[in-house]
Order: structure tokens, then sequence, then C-alpha cells
């Protein structure tokens, strides 16, 4: 009997059983999806804590600043993450234009949203004559929003599940189109260390210690804190289809490759940010 209900303990659990589906509601042939409401959610929460961290001592750009950052940023991360999938992910959605363009059918690279986002922000910089580092340090701090919703997103949609999981794992999930064995639920993991943790290790060191007087400590923080955390989960993710023997040939996934010189970019920016003093000859002491 204890063995029986040994074995009924460690069943897997069935995403299917969860009830989830990938839209709030659906009226005719129109569905508003939760993957849109992420993206949505992250901008607005990130706007709102930009807002707020404009209103502290330092802030190195105005309201006004903010509000195109907010425009630019969004189109960065829109074309960034979208054109980075295609480029890292999917070449063949390069000879396939239409498809390239269908971004409701799924397919975004955070590493190319990154690079969409810095060129945003180079932009508004470049215009308002601001401090390009610094402005950066404060988005820095807001990413980790949409890095939290567009992750539980990817689960709710049951996409970008894990690896095979082991017996030892108890919260292993069986995935729609996954096959029959339990897997790892790496959507929740990356939601946890890249939204959560990272979120709330940034949003500490903004308001409780003087980072922000030194310039590119907060993005060096988050692009280490981004690049260990996603090395980390690459291990229980499972790889793309179609990059399934890249990562058996060079012992890596595609998203480890390109975490590497992101851990090496954070942690120069930090070391740098801590030689060199702070801003002001009234700034306070260093962190």
């Amino acid at each position: 009997m204890l063995s029986l209900l040994a074995a009924a303990a460690h069943q897997p659990i069935y995403w299917v059983d969860l009830g989830l589906k990938n839209y709030l509601f659906k009226i005719g042939s129109f569905e508003l999806r939760w993957y849109s409401l992420a993206y949505l959610a992250g901008i607005v929460l990130g706007y709102w804590q930009l807002t707020r961290m404009n209103r502290a001592p330092g802030a190195p750009m105005g309201q006004r600043h903010a509000d195109d950052l907010f425009f630019y940023c969004t189109l960065g991360v829109i074309l960034g993450g979208r054109l980075g999938y295609a480029t890292f992910y999917a070449p063949e959605l390069w000879t396939h234009p239409s498809e390239l363009v269908a971004l409701w059918n799924g397919g975004m690279s955070f590493h190319g949203g990154l690079i969409g986002t810095v060129a945003a922000i180079a932009w508004v910089a470049w215009r308002g004559q601001l401090s390009f580092l610094r402005v950066c340090d404060y988005i820095a701090v807001c990413v980790p929003f949409g890095l939290l919703f567009g992750r539980l997103a990817n689960f709710v949609n049951g996409e970008l599940w894990g690896r095979v999981a082991g017996p030892d794992v108890p919260w292993a999930m069986i995935f729609p189109g996954a096959g029959d064995l339990p897997r790892h639920p790496s959507q929740l993991y990356e939601a946890l260390l890249e939204g959560v943790v990272l979120g709330a290790v940034l949003l500490l060191v903004f308001w409780k210690t003087r980072a922000r007087w030194r310039p590119g400590l907060l993005v060096g923080l988050f692009t280490l804190g981004y690049g260990l955390s996603r090395f980390v989960v690459e291990w229980f993710r499972e790889p793309d289809q179609q990059l399934q023997e890249f990562a058996l040939r060079t012992g890596l996934s595609m998203g480890q490759w390109l975490c590497i010189p992101m851990i090496l970019l954070g942690l120069f920016f930090m070391v740098r940010a801590l030689l060199r003093p702070p801003l002001g000859s009234a700034a306070p002491a260093p962190v």
C-alpha cells in the first residue's frame, strides 16, 4: 500500500489538466492573447517604475525623455526581438518575409530585444544630449518586469518547455507536443530567476544603496545577473529543434553562447563603475 501511495505521489503533472488557455478572451476570430498582454504589462510597469525613479535625486533625464523612451524602447523590443529570433534561432524566416512579420505566431529573442532596446536608448540619449550609460542604468532596473510576464506567458502557452526531468523532480510536467516524458517547467525557472530574483536585487540596490551615482553599475549588475540566470536555466531548457544539433556539437546551447559575452560585459561595467569615483563632489560615499 505504501509503495502504491508513493508511486501516486510521484505522478507527473499534466499541463493540460491545469486548464490554461493562451488567450484571455475570444470574439469571433479575434483572440486577446496572454503573450500580448505580457508585453503590455511589462512595458507599462516598466514605465511606471521609470517615472518613480525619475522623481528621486540624481535622475539623468526628464519626464519627457521617459515618455520618448517608452515609445522607442517598445519598438526596439518588438522589432529587435523578432529580428533577433530570425537571426539567431530561425534563419529560414529571412527567406519568408510574410512569416517574418507574423509576430502572432510567436518567436522572440531576448538578446535581439536587448539590442533593439539599446539602439532605442542611444537614439533618445543622443537627441536629448543625455548620458547614455546613466539612462541604461535606469532602464535596466525596469526590464525584469517584462521578463517575468513574458516567461509566465510562455508557460501559459505551453511552449519553450524544459528538458526531460528525472524521477526526483516532483513538479515535472508533461507538455502537449513534447512527448510522453515529464519535463522541467523551465519557463517558471526563468520567471523566478530573471524576473523575481533579478528584479528584486536591482530594485533593492537602486533604492537602498548609492548605485545610481555610479554610471554603469546598475546596467552591469543587470547584464551579469541575466547572463548568469539564463546560462543556468539553459541546462534545464530544451534547445529549439533546429538548434539541437548545434548544442550537441558545441556542448552549449545557442542561448548559453549568447550569455557568455553578456556575463563578461556585465563584469566589465561593474568593475569599471566601482573603480571610478561617484558622480559629483557632493555625491554620497561609495557603495
